[in-house]
Order: C-alpha cells, then sequence, then structure tokens
C-alpha cells in the first residue's frame, strides 16, 4: 500500500488565526491535502473543489462519514446522515418552518433574551461573551423554535456544551455518553408530542410525526435520530460564531463604530462576516469512487473534509479573502451555510440571530468594547472561539 503524505496536522494548538494561515498555505502549495490526524482524512481548501464536492451528491456521499472527527457512534442522524433522496422526507417536513417569514417572527423574542443576557455584562462592565452570552443565546432561540418546554433549555445547554467539548478533544467515550443525553432529550419530545400533538405547521417535532415517505411514517429510531441531530446542530455555530465576530469587531473598532452608528449596515456585514469567519471545517463526505482533485486522486471510500472556512477565503473567488470589504460584489456566492443538497435548513434563523445579538451588543456597549484576556479557541469540527473576555469602554 502507497504511503499517502502527511501534508498537515489538524490537531495542533490554534490561536485565533494560526489556522487560517496554514489554510492559505495549503491553498497555494497543497490545496487537496491528506492527514493521518483525526483518524485519517483528505481536505479540500480551494472553493471550486470544496464546491464541486458539497453539490454533487451521487459521487460524494454523507452516509458513510459527515464530520471530522467522526462523532456518530450512536446511530443515524437524518437528515445529514442519509443521502438523497433518503434525506428529503426530513428536509421536507422541517424546511416550512425555517422559512424567512418565520425565522423573522422569533426576532422580537430573540431581541427580549439578547437583552436580558447582554443586561449583567453591561452592568459589569464586560464579560465573556461566548461563555455569559453566546453559548446560551442560541439554545433559548432554538428552544423557542423547538417549542422544548423552558425548564429543559439548561439541560440541553449542558449536555450540548458537553457533548461539543468530547469532539473537540477527541474523546470517544465521552462523545459516546454525552450523545446518547441527547438522544433520552429526543425521545422524551417525540414521546410528549405523540401525547399531546402540536400543529405541524408551528412544531417542528410535530412536523416529523406527521410526515409521510412513500405512505409510511418516518421510521421511529430515524425519526429520534433527526430530532436528536436538530437538538445540536443550531447550537455551536452561533456561539463561535458571535465570538469570532466580537474578536474581529475589538481589533478594529473603527468597524464597531460604523456598525454602532448605522445598524442598517449590519445585515451586509454579517454576510461578510460569516464568509471570513465561516464556523464549519469539518463537514464530510466519502468518493464513492476514485475522484481526481486538483491534480490529486482521492481513493473510493475514504474521508474527505470540506474546508468552507479556507473556500470562502478562496482568493481565485474572493480578492483579498482574508480582508473585511464591506458589499462584495460576489459576497453571495460565499459557502458558510453549505451548497447542494445538505445546505443549512437553518440559515435564515441563523442570520436573524446574528443581527439581533449584534445589534443588541453594540448597543449595550455605547463606548465600544475591547479584548480583555486570553482566547480559547474551539477544535475540528468547528473554527472560532469558546472564550472571548470583552471589556466595555
Amino acid at each position: 500500500m502507497t504511503q499517502v503524505p502527511q501534508d498537515f496536522d489538524p490537531e495542533l494548538p490554534e490561536d485565533f488565526d494560526s489556522a487560517h494561515r496554514e489554510y492559505a498555505r495549503l491553498r497555494s502549495q497543497c490545496p487537496v491535502a491528506h492527514t493521518d490526524g483525526l483518524g485519517g482524512f483528505w481536505a479540500l481548501t480551494r472553493y471550486e473543489d470544496v464546491k464541486r464536492a458539497a453539490s454533487d451528491s451521487a459521487t460524494f456521499i454523507t452516509s458513510k462519514q459527515n464530520v471530522v472527527p467522526k462523532v456518530a457512534f450512536t446511530g443515524r442522524r437524518p437528515p445529514l446522515h442519509l443521502d438523497p433522496p433518503e434525506h428529503t422526507p426530513y428536509r421536507k417536513a422541517l424546511n416550512p418552518l425555517l422559512s424567512p417569514a418565520r425565522s423573522e417572527g422569533f426576532a422580537p423574542r430573540t431581541r427580549e433574551l439578547a437583552r436580558s443576557l447582554l443586561a449583567p455584562m453591561a452592568a459589569r462592565g464586560g464579560g465573556d461573551i461566548c461563555v455569559e452570552f453566546s453559548s446560551h443565546f442560541p439554545v433559548h432561540v432554538f428552544g423557542d423554535w423547538m417549542r422544548m418546554p423552558e425548564e429543559w433549555l439548561d439541560t440541553l445547554h449542558d449536555a450540548g456544551r458537553a457533548f461539543v467539548l468530547a469532539v473537540h478533544m477527541n474523546h470517544p467515550e465521552r462523545m459516546k455518553e454525552t450523545s446518547l443525553r441527547l438522544y433520552d432529550m429526543a425521545r422524551a419530545l417525540i414521546a410528549i408530542r405523540k401525547e399531546h400533538p402540536q400543529d405541524p405547521a408551528l412544531d417542528p417535532t410535530s412536523a416529523l410525526l406527521e410526515a409521510r415517505h412513500e405512505g409510511e411514517p418516518l421510521p421511529d429510531e430515524l425519526l429520534v435520530g433527526t430530532v436528536r441531530q436538530v437538538l445540536l446542530v443550531g447550537l455551536v455555530a452561533p456561539m463561535v460564531m458571535i465570538g469570532s465576530i466580537c474578536v474581529h469587531l475589538a481589533r478594529h473598532p473603527d468597524l464597531q463604530a460604523q456598525l454602532r452608528a448605522n445598524p442598517a449596515l449590519l445585515p451586509d456585514a454579517i454576510e461578510e462576516f460569516l464568509r471570513l469567519y465561516t464556523p464549519y471545517r469539518g463537514f464530510a463526505r466519502t468518493a464513492v469512487h476514485d475522484v481526481e482533485m486538483s491534480g490529486r486522486t482521492i481513493p473510493a471510500g475514504e474521508a474527505i473534509a470540506l474546508l468552507y472556512c479556507s473556500a470562502n477565503r478562496d482568493e481565485d473567488v474572493f480578492p483579498q479573502g482574508d480582508q473585511f470589504i464591506m458589499n462584495r460584489p460576489n459576497i453571495g456566492e460565499h459557502l458558510a451555510f453549505g451548497r447542494g443538497p445538505h445546505n443549512c435548513p437553518g440559515l435564515h434563523l441563523g442570520r436573524m440571530q446574528l443581527r439581533v445579538a449584534l445589534e443588541e451588543l453594540l448597543a449595550a456597549s455605547p463606548n465600544g468594547f475591547e479584548l480583555a484576556g486570553d482566547i480559547t479557541m474551539s477544535r475540528w469540527p468547528e473554527i472560532g472561539p469558546l472564550v472571548v473576555p470583552l471589556r466595555f469602554l
């Protein structure tokens, strides 16, 4: 068997900028890179290669491995773990509940939540925006969307955070243990909805229970897996994304002041932040046959990571890709929410959360904010900070 070279080490300690420097090197010198780290995988770093793999679900499947490091030890979780057309009934049930209009309907409650979480930080003159704000904020927004019992949300926060940390430490036994806690929550929520159904036009679990595929209800275990997937997938990205934006704004007080003075710029700024600080790098595919990409042959059956965070800084597509440039002419081409049949169904809810969070953070810090301590970074599959201490000026 031919020994494949180790082109990079995904397990090296990282700071806020180091991974992006490494991915810029790979895009230039080794755009389709191989590593033995995190179980061994190929990494696509250029925009066109990532877009190709994300868009071609017949060649690049998710049903074998959908994330690096591999974390699905406890069952299949649609829709991400299924390939089209098997994944389609799950997406079809959830998509109407994540429409732009429905997502914006949660904005007033989301704003109340942001203000209540930021008030203690404003009173103290700062705090950790990730630990105190963005780790809780999406849990409650998501809880509203999922119509979960309010008393469950602290448990969801703690269980979700424990699972994410286990993934970051690449600790399989801890991943299994914490994932099973989330499965227990999924089963309990399904049991409640079976006994007390809600309107499927409003309630995601009821919509999944009512969904049919070829005239039959969705299989029980896959239904549980879907709710388990939904319980976590919307929690981590907003946390690290808000942390990344705050680091950027702390480093660029002029931009911070500009957005504070003119909140109407925020939607455009958020699109550029999404491109610049895409919070995922580890979504994975597996090729069903040998494929050639950027001059290298990836054998069938081997894990391939789609580095969205690198693709979105590809200079061939986004000139000065490591710089924040408001109103890029092709900003709509960014891949922060993926591409193809597995693109993020919650993109409208995600954009709303980021906009409201930033509006309220800028309003709560009228004189600006700066970094007040060391940043702690997440690890694969996310990219972004878990700890960002801020001082309100």
